[in-house]
């Protein structure tokens, strides 16, 4: 993990862990809605098999921030790379994509899967289904290619037995664990997870960490969100606090937790 630091200014850079070359590079991210500005430059990176969590108060940016990295949410400044090579640019709020950066989107979300607050399940598919119909229909690969790789990442996530279901039989937490099977599917180089256990309770939330800690322990380079604080100290290698748009504090989950580098660190865990 990285040695304490001193705190950072707002625009100071999120270095790669241990000095590696970062799977992913953000350079000076800024996002506005109008005259609303939401992400003031965002600088991060991150290595692989690293797992980094985003703390902040709601309205920071946070959700926006991890939207803006697969082109979810358009961004107006800066740069993403992944693995060296530039994946998005930034692009005037006014100007409408052109078809190669359409394109451009479509395959970066390949490689940067997202796991989002709400499920967003097919309902009229069934489980398998579901997690089968992006290597089939995006990645084209065979019924019986897919088929293996829904049995693995539906194993992978406890839920093999759930393949015929119907996904609003399912409970919540059931869900969510399917929904991050469909992500794994298409074998992302990057997992995000937008506050993926803040619909379901302490049980359900329970298990979806489990799962997320197993993919933390194989590997899995992972980039979360999330309100839950024992959680995000026990999962990150690395820990950002953002407030109004930009990267306060970074540093390992002590640091961040017990040393408390900037007042509005305080404030949120006070509130937290």
């Amino acid at each position: 993990m990285s040695a304490e630091q001193p705190p950072r200014p707002p625009t100071a850079k999120l270095p790669a862990e241990g000095g590696a070359a970062p799977l992913m590079e953000v350079e000076g991210l800024k996002k506005s809605y109008g005259p609303k500005v939401v992400l003031r430059g965002v600088d991060m990176q991150v290595t692989r098999g690293e797992v980094v969590t985003i703390l902040g108060p709601n309205g920071c940016g946070k959700s926006t921030f991890l939207r803006c990295l697969n082109l979810l949410e358009q961004y107006q400044d800066g740069v993403v790379k992944l693995k060296g090579e530039v994946v998005s640019r930034g692009r005037p709020e006014d100007r409408k994509a052109t078809e190669e950066e359409q394109a451009a989107a479509q395959a970066l979300r390949l490689r940067v899967g997202m796991v989002f607050q709400r499920f967003n399940l097919f309902p009229h598919m069934t489980v398998l289904e579901n997690v089968m119909v992006g290597p089939k229909k995006v990645l084209l690969r065979s019924h019986s290619e897919a088929y293996d790789v829904a049995e693995r990442m539906l194993s992978k996530v406890g839920l093999w037995e759930k393949h015929p279901c119907d996904p609003l039989t399912l409970s919540g937490g059931q869900q969510q664990r399917v929904a991050i099977a469909r992500a794994l599917a298409m074998n992302p180089d990057v997992m995000l997870f937008d506050e993926a256990t803040s619909a379901l309770d302490p049980v359900m939330t329970r298990d979806v960490f489990g799962v997320v800690r197993e993919l933390a322990a194989e590997g899995m380079t992972m980039i979360l969100v999330t309100h839950d604080m024992d959680f995000a100290r026990d999962i990150s290698d690395r820990t950002v606090f953002m407030e109004e748009g930009v990267v306060a504090a970074v540093g390992t989950p002590e640091y961040i937790f017990d040393q408390r580098p900037v007042p509005g660190i305080q404030k949120f865990l006070q509130r937290g």
